[in-house]
């Protein structure tokens, strides 16, 4: 058993993040657990061929750690993977890492004041436990009828099979989201035929990708620096768009349609392709491949819901049979039922599961009721439209507020009261009613099953960064150190 001061669950750019930052502030006692073999989290699980970022290289980095050396304004996955790596090596956060740490279970001791965390590799208590699981951490793969019967070889996205060849094969890709638009491209000219199952078409836009060259960054850091904060307010540009008047996004829905026609010249298709939703209601991204590889001979876009799967291809529902001897699910993650959910137990066992049952709710997005010392990093109602690597760093900063304020006031805990979450939610929920993820007509990951948003928050990120920079301890339930419990 070992005793801590701060558990960190994950060592994606979360993980990472509290990490550095703990280091930098002079905080040795903490340990970083990690399922995987290596840091990276989302980066270095999704490795699936043209896995890239659509956020600016600049801009998706941390701003104490800016990378003169990216080679593409937006950054493929290894090289994010690299600069991950990259950040733990140069801040010295290897001997805090416990890798191939998979956490089981972990539960608020509520005589001893701690956490008690158990992984399948040994078990540890900390006086604060911080969550940095990640919203796309656990793949979501459609309970298709059959499915278990099918004869060739199936993988989602988040795990791909690289043993697995490609060529030749017959494959069906389920799914048009973002990370489908970046596979399509790379398996069509491989297979023999590509079948792309969609169910709702998604709004693609060109992508502005291009090298980036010469020295610049690293001879004018003051360049860079200029950089991030010329593209974080581009960035923040399309917030009264997506939040308060979405017919200020038509332009950009003008720019997609236009991209979409010169891109594929069959109407019928087209047709198929084009969005019956408003522009920014589910997430839209960036590709010049995708269309283009929709509109070769050996691919086809079949818009038919799934009736079952069979051992030799996928029926849909009007009754035809699709062979296909390979199936790639591009899918998603399981957001509002994330398996972590079950593992984080509060106060009287219960677990954030049974809490939020069903709609993920947490104060600033990073403190929920019911969890004394307890951070959720991405948590509900935390995203802004920018890097998520802003939210990060901006939850980060408040993790570190309130570990100051424990020490100060020579508390044992804090937990947020009720009527202070619950004042946060009503906040969010009305700055969000008129939003074009609310409003657009569409179905999204950003709405759990009751229709409300709990991925957004309202506003700009320097609003959210403001509200996040120091604890309120008016909101906090707070306990002192040797107080008796009740």
């Amino acid at each position: 058993m070992s005793r801590v001061r701060v558990a960190i669950v994950g060592a994606g750019f979360g993980g990472l993040g509290t990490a550095i930052a703990l280091k930098r502030s002079g905080v040795d006692d903490f340990v970083v657990l990690e399922r995987a073999a290596e840091v990276g989290g989302t980066w270095q699980v999704n490795d699936y061929p043209g896995a890239q970022c659509d956020i600016p290289s600049i801009l998706y980095s941390f701003s104490f750690a800016p990378n003169p050396r990216w080679t593409r304004l937006y950054p493929l996955q290894p090289e994010i993977h690299d600069y991950l790596r990259r950040c733990a090596d140069d801040f010295g956060i290897g001997p805090h890492l416990r890798l191939r740490h998979e956490v089981l279970d972990a539960t608020w001791d509520e005589s001893a004041r701690f956490w008690r965390v158990r992984t399948d590799r040994g078990e540890f208590e900390a006086d604060v436990l911080v969550g940095a699981i990640g919203p796309f951490s656990e793949p979501s793969t459609p309970d298709l009828p059959g499915l278990d019967t099918f004869g060739g070889t199936t993988f989602h996205s988040s795990a791909w099979d690289h043993e697995h060849e490609l060529a030749g094969r017959r494959i069906a890709v389920i799914g048009t989201g973002a990370s489908a638009v970046q596979i399509v491209p790379r398996l069509q000219p491989a297979a023999a035929r590509l079948t792309v199952f969609q169910r709702t078409p998604t709004w693609i836009m060109p992508h502005p990708d291009r090298p980036i060259t010469g020295r610049l960054f690293e001879r004018f850091p003051a360049a860079q620096r200029l950089a991030r904060t010329g593209l974080d307010l581009v960035q923040e540009a399309l917030v009264p768009g997506l939040v308060r008047r979405p017919a200020l996004l038509k332009g950009m829905e003008l720019v997609s349609r236009a991209h979409l026609r010169r891109q594929v010249r069959d109407p019928l298709l087209r047709a198929r392709l084009t969005p019956s939703y408003a522009f920014g209601c589910k997430r839209p991204t960036f590709s010049n491949a995708y269309y283009p590889a929709l509109t070769q001979p050996n691919t086809d876009v079949v818009t038919e819901g799934i009736r079952e799967v069979r051992p030799s291809g996928i029926v849909t529902a009007d009754g035809v049979e699709h062979e296909v001897d390979t199936i790639v699910f591009g899918t998603g993650f399981r957001m509002t039922d994330h398996p972590g959910f079950g593992r984080i137990r509060g106060r009287g066992g219960r677990t954030l599961g049974e809490a939020w049952n069903g709609s993920p709710r947490a104060y600033l997005g990073t403190t929920v009721a019911g969890f004394p010392n307890f951070f959720l990093l991405l948590g509900p109602n935390s995203v802004v439209y920018t890097s998520q690597v802003v939210t990060i760093e901006a939850q980060v900063a408040y993790v570190l507020s309130c570990l100051r304020a424990l020490d100060r006031h020579g508390l044992s805990t804090l937990e947020v009261t009720q009527a202070a979450q619950d004042a946060w939610v009503r906040e969010v929920d009305h700055g969000l009613r008129g939003s074009v993820w609310n409003t657009g007509g569409c179905r999204s990951y950003y709405l759990d099953d009751s229709g409300r948003n709990f991925v957004f928050y309202p506003g700009f990120n320097r609003q959210f960064r403001r509200r996040t920079a120091a604890v309120d301890l008016a909101d906090y339930h707070r306990t002192e150190q040797g107080a008796r419990i009740a």
